[in-house]
């Protein structure tokens, strides 16, 4: 299951220097507009000291997390609905994503310009959740358009997707993004092949210099903000970060430790990111890997089995099933079967988040 989230911000606010800290792509952080026109891509991968757990008990070749695609689109500026700085473009970029990681330059620095020429996090916030919506407006209102003409046949399914376009229409003409209204599980579906912008979720990354690591006035107002509108927020130093990166891993810690930090702040938004998508784990654990794999809340054990597989899913037949907690209380799976706690579920089973499964299937 490919997931992805969009860095989104406005320019010199640390996209491109946190997207290399996250990816270690290499990609140009420069002190000027539109160092990023392209959108990059990388993978991280989410951490989850379950899968140490794991291979405590197990002996494995390899460990293999379960990962995120990170998009780093370039900055945005007032006027990219319009097609200020190559906005459209941009905003092209960011339909395709499931989740909007706003950075929010939350740090006073004399040496880094910023467009709008002093720093204010809630401006910066207003300025591309605007851009934003009209963005979507431009989309809605001709999807409209076109469903009232086609809806004069009568067709139920048109007239339905017309009612759908006419009530985005309403919510983003009084300025609330898509994500703000009230939707039945099938509208859901429509709008994600719609591919609202503002539908997603989103998760404001508060980008400070070692000094507000623990927080400073303009952090304080982006989660008053965030608390408003339903938002995630986390508080990173992209520079710290980038720094991080480029330590051996064995004297990362003592950096952490001068920093206050108990871990990267990079494994905290790639866990948050993965969070706010709404998404689980199941583990599959045998002698050649020990696997992490990702799902959305509510899918059944032949519906995970599809992930790894769609021939898991068409031959599903039962999944063997047990808890990371039982795995080391046993020692072993020969032990969980001796202690009963190896079950056995079926095709209703609704997988929960830290399964570990084996699937017995048809071929």
């Amino acid at each position: 299951m490919a997931l992805q989230a969009g860095i989104v911000g406005l320019p010199n606010v640390g996209k491109s220097t946190l997207f290399n800290a996250l990816t270690a792509a290499g990609v140009e952080a420069a002190n000027y507009p539109f160092a990023t026109i392209e959108p990059n891509v990388g993978v991280v991968p989410v951490p989850d000291e379950r899968l140490g757990r794991i291979n405590a008990v197990i002996e494995t070749k390899q460990i293999l997390p379960t990962t995120v695609e990170i998009v780093d689109i370039a900055g945005l500026v007032r006027g990219a609905s319009e097609g200020e700085g190559l906005g459209n473009q941009f905003l092209g970029h960011i339909r395709s994503v499931d989740a909007v990681l706003q950075v929010v330059r939350c740090f006073d620095d004399p040496d880094i310009t910023h467009v709008e020429g002093e720093i204010d996090p809630l401006r910066d916030i207003d300025t591309i959740g605007t851009e934003l919506a009209l963005a979507d407006l431009q989309v809605a209102e001709r999807r409209l358009d076109r469903l009232q003409r086609a809806a004069k046949s009568g067709d139920k399914d048109v007239v339905a997707e017309r009612d759908l376009a006419q009530k985005i229409v309403d919510l983003l003409s009084e300025g609330l993004p898509v994500r703000a209204g009230s939707w039945a599980e099938a509208d859901r579906e429509l709008l994600r092949e719609i591919q609202m912008i503002t539908e997603k979720p989103v998760l404001y990354v508060c980008n400070v210099d070692e000094e507000g690591l623990d927080g400073n006035a303009h952090v304080d107002a982006v989660r008053a903000r965030a608390a408003e509108d339903g938002s995630g927020v986390i508080v990173v130093c992209a520079k710290a970060e980038s720094d991080i990166a480029e330590l051996p891993d064995e004297d990362r810690p003592e950096f952490l430790e001068a920093l206050g930090l108990e871990e990267p702040g990079l494994h905290v938004l790639a866990r948050e990111t993965y969070g706010l998508l709404g998404l689980r784990t199941f583990f599959t654990a045998g002698e050649k890997e020990i696997r992490a794999w990702t799902i959305r809340a509510g899918m059944t054990a032949p519906e995970a089995a599809g992930v790894i597989h769609t021939d898991f899913q068409k031959g599903f037949i039962r999944a063997e099933v047990y808890r990371i907690p039982d795995l080391e209380a046993a020692g072993g799976e020969a032990g969980l079967r001796t202690a009963g706690k190896l079950r056995i579920e079926g095709k209703d089973y609704v997988v929960e988040d830290g399964d570990v499964m084996l699937f017995r299937f048809n071929v």
